[in-house]
C-alpha cells in the first residue's frame, strides 16, 4: 500500500480552513460569553420582569377600582332604600305632612328643564352705574376726589407759615 502524499500546498490550504472555522467557531463563543452579552441578557430580563411588574399593577387598579364603583352603588342603594323608609315612616306617622318618597319624585321629574324661579337670573353688576356719560363712575381713580389748582393750595401752605 502507497502512502497518501499530499503537497505543501494542499496542507497549507487545508490549514488555513481550519484556521478560518477555528477562529469563526471561538468568534461565535466569544460573544455568547462575552460580558456584553451578558449585560444585554440582564437588561432584556429586567425590561421583561418590569413589564410584567407593570401590567399586574395595572390590573390590579382596574380591579381596585371595578370594587370601589360597585360597593359605591350598593352604598347609593342602601342610601336610598334608608331614605324611602324614614319618608314612608314620617308620611304615616305625620298625617300626610313629612318629607316626599325618593319614588314619588323620580316619575315626575324632568331633569332637563330648569326651575322658573332660576329661568330669569342676571349675573351681578361688577361696576356702579353712571346717571351720565360725564360723570365718573366708582371704580374710576379719581372718584369722589376734589382736586384744588396746586397754585393757590401751595400758596396757601407759604401764607400760614
Amino acid at each position: 500500500m502507497e502512502s497518501p502524499v499530499y503537497s505543501v500546498e494542499i496542507l497549507w490550504a487545508m490549514g488555513a480552513a481550519i484556521a478560518i472555522v477555528g477562529l469563526w467557531l471561538g468568534w461565535l463563543a466569544g460573544r455568547r460569553t462575552s460580558g456584553t452579552a451578558k449585560k444585554y441578557q440582564d437588561v432584556s430580563r429586567k425590561l421583561d420582569q418590569v413589564m410584567q411588574d407593570k401590567k399586574t399593577y395595572e390590573n390590579e387598579v382596574v380591579e381596585h377600582f371595578t370594587e370601589t364603583a360597585k360597593l359605591l352603588n350598593n352604598l347609593t342603594d342602601s342610601y336610598r332604600e334608608v331614605h324611602n323608609q324614614l319618608a314612608t315612616g314620617a308620611a304615616a306617622l305625620c298625617q300626610g305632612e313629612g318629607p316626599i318618597s325618593l319614588e314619588r319624585t323620580e316619575d315626575n321629574i324632568d331633569q332637563t328643564e330648569i326651575p322658573a324661579h332660576l329661568a330669569h337670573i342676571q349675573p351681578p353688576l361688577d361696576y356702579a352705574p353712571k346717571s351720565s356719560p360725564e360723570e365718573k363712575g366708582m371704580l374710576n381713580e379719581e372718584f369722589g376726589l376734589e382736586r384744588k389748582p396746586q397754585g393757590v393750595a401751595s400758596e396757601k401752605k407759604w401764607a400760614d407759615a
